[in-house]
């Protein structure tokens, strides 16, 4: 996506929507890696941080790159895909804390 929106003509404040969508999904990808390698020890929480990053970044990016590239706007598809990954860094807050 990156690569994409150095070469498509997009306004610059589109521009610069997707380069944090970028950004945001890039580090929630290290995020799940992250949560994937922790999930043994983490239980049951763990997953599920891990279940809300993967429907999170999905949904964010996706409301994101589709207003931006596809010019049409699906009302809450941002804003939920960010509440779950919010919700994913509490619950792997929650199993670090629970697995003491």
């Amino acid at each position: 996506m990156a690569a994409v929106a150095a070469h498509a003509p997009i306004d610059p404040a589109a521009l610069e929507a997707v380069r944090n969508t970028v950004q945001m999904q890039g580090w929630h990808a290290l995020a799940l890696v992250l949560t994937g390698v922790w999930a043994a020890r983490g239980g049951w929480l763990a997953h599920c941080a891990g279940a809300a990053f993967a429907v999170g970044i999905a949904l964010f990016c996706a409301g994101v790159y589709l207003h931006v590239f596809g010019g049409f706007r699906l009302p809450m598809i941002a804003p939920t895909g960010g509440t779950l990954l919010m919700a994913g860094w509490l619950l792997l807050g929650a199993s670090a804390i629970w697995a003491r």
